[in-house]
């Protein structure tokens, strides 16, 4: 089939090559998932605040494999790119950002993410979106990303703002949490906006 509108971003282009490893300013590096990530993931589907504003499943270590697994066929598949943050002088990961909701055609993506404890307060979760958002629009070619979270989740709002995603409105009853259904900020970063 032919398109009228040009894809923004071409099939083949993401799984052509490797999944970067993404240096952070700071002693954090975003790279690919590892089998040997799996207790980090395990973990934080126990975590609290991941619990909270996030919908993990509980997964064994062997799920947490198969997951991270999933991730890498994922990239391949052109439908989601997931980044470990962890750190530059190697180690197990703190936390998880990535592009979901990808769709290369019309140019656009969801930026998630979460921190164990251990990574948080460091401010690395600006740096981590600034930084996928970048490679997001320089390397791979898309035209607008977004964030969403919900209304009661100030942290997230904070992140988002810092990381050069203006808050564009509000999303009634977008999603369901333990404590039933949220409104959801959402914010957004196109190509052409001044870098952060």
């Amino acid at each position: 089939m032919t398109h009228l509108i040009p894809d923004v971003v071409p099939a083949g282009r993401m799984s052509a090559v490797p999944q970067p490893e993404l240096p952070l300013p700071g002693p954090m590096l975003l790279r690919p998932w590892a089998p040997y990530d799996a207790p980090a993931l395990a973990e934080s589907c126990l975590d609290p605040e991941i619990r909270h504003w996030n919908r993990p499943d509980q997964l064994t270590l062997a799920e947490a494999e198969d997951r991270i697994a999933r991730w890498h066929g994922r990239w391949q598949a052109e439908e989601a790119a997931v980044w470990a943050v962890a750190p530059a002088a190697g180690g197990p990961a703190v936390g998880l950002i990535g592009l979901a909701d990808l769709d290369l055609r019309g140019g656009s993506g969801e930026i998630v993410y979460w921190l164990l404890p251990a990574g948080r307060g460091s401010g690395v979760t600006v740096k981590a979106t600034d930084r996928i958002s970048r490679w997001a629009f320089d390397e791979l070619g898309l035209h607008r990303l977004r964030i969403t979270h919900s209304v009661a989740n100030p942290a997230s709002c904070a992140v988002a703002t810092k990381a050069g995603f203006p808050l564009e409105g509000t999303m009634r009853g977008a999603l369901l949490h333990a404590d039933g259904w949220h409104d959801e900020h959402l914010h957004a970063r196109l190509r052409t906006d001044a870098p952060v």
